[in-house]
């Protein structure tokens, strides 16, 4: 039980990978609050995956863009568990669509959820985490893309590439503070947004077939273990890092 008494956030916590990491924490001990754009109701089966582990389980229906849900989100949290200890933002979406299609809604919306949300639960939970004065763990979610360009999704890399950077400069200025924030970067998953994609867009499970060195895609359950790692004991050392699980695919492997 790494995380006995540990209090952690996952947004996004009602999808695949989310829902993994709640789990896994969990499972080492660990009390969670799930957070969702999903209504209770519609995230019911996640929530007993969770209390499947753990009765320690909070469900609050947030979308990030907002910056006073976020806030009254983590109030509740503190009101419910009285600290705070890790917090998980892993919310975000994907959208494909070739350069010179993107809409300016399509580039608005990646921006908004996955940079600027990230921004809002990030430094919410530093403030928190710098009031309590025990330190505690950020960890982002990026993805192997977010260095890398991959057709059409240019909205997406972009703003990973921003959260990367957003990641570092949270580390290099809360680290007086014991606070650690690093990030996550998972390559090809067979769930969530890459998931999706495997299963409704053709031309990306054909590029898929050919770049993934180990041959099969990730998994939720690995990336949750990284997540758990990342929360844990044996990272105390690490801040501003971003922990790759792609199977390789940053390796370039080209048709021989």
């Amino acid at each position: 039980m790494l995380l006995s008494g540990k209090v952690a956030v996952i947004t996004g916590g009602a999808g695949d990978l989310g829902n993994a990491m709640a789990l896994h924490l969990a499972q080492e001990g660990a009390a969670v609050s799930l957070w969702d754009i999903k209504s209770e109701a519609e995230a019911a089966p996640q929530i007993d995956r969770v209390k499947s582990a753990t009765l320690n389980v909070q469900y609050q229906q947030v979308d990030i863009r907002d910056r006073v849900a976020v806030d009254a989100a983590f109030n509740a949290v503190m009101e419910q568990f009285g600290s705070l200890d890790i917090v998980c933002a892993n919310a975000g979406i994907v959208e494909a669509a070739p350069f010179l299609e993107i809409t300016p809604e399509s580039w608005t919306r990646h921006i908004e959820i996955n940079l600027t949300g990230s921004f809002h639960v990030g430094q919410q939970a530093a403030r928190l985490m710098v009031r309590q004065g025990k330190g505690g763990r950020i960890i982002f979610t990026s993805t192997w893309v977010s260095a890398i360009p991959w057709p059409e999704i240019t909205a997406y890399t972009a703003s990973k590439g921003g959260l990367n950077m957003l990641m570092k400069q949270m580390a290099r200025e809360l680290a007086p503070h014991k606070i650690l924030v690093n990030a996550i970067a998972p390559g090809i998953v067979k769930a969530g947004l890459a998931g999706r994609q495997l299963v409704e867009e053709p031309q990306y499970a054909a590029r898929v077939a050919k770049v993934i060195p180990l041959g099969e895609p990730g998994t939720p359950e690995e990336i949750a273990r990284a997540v758990v790692y990342l929360a844990g004991p044996h990272t105390a050392y690490m801040t501003g890092s971003i922990l790759t699980l792609d199977g390789g695919c940053s390796l370039f492997q080209f048709d021989s």
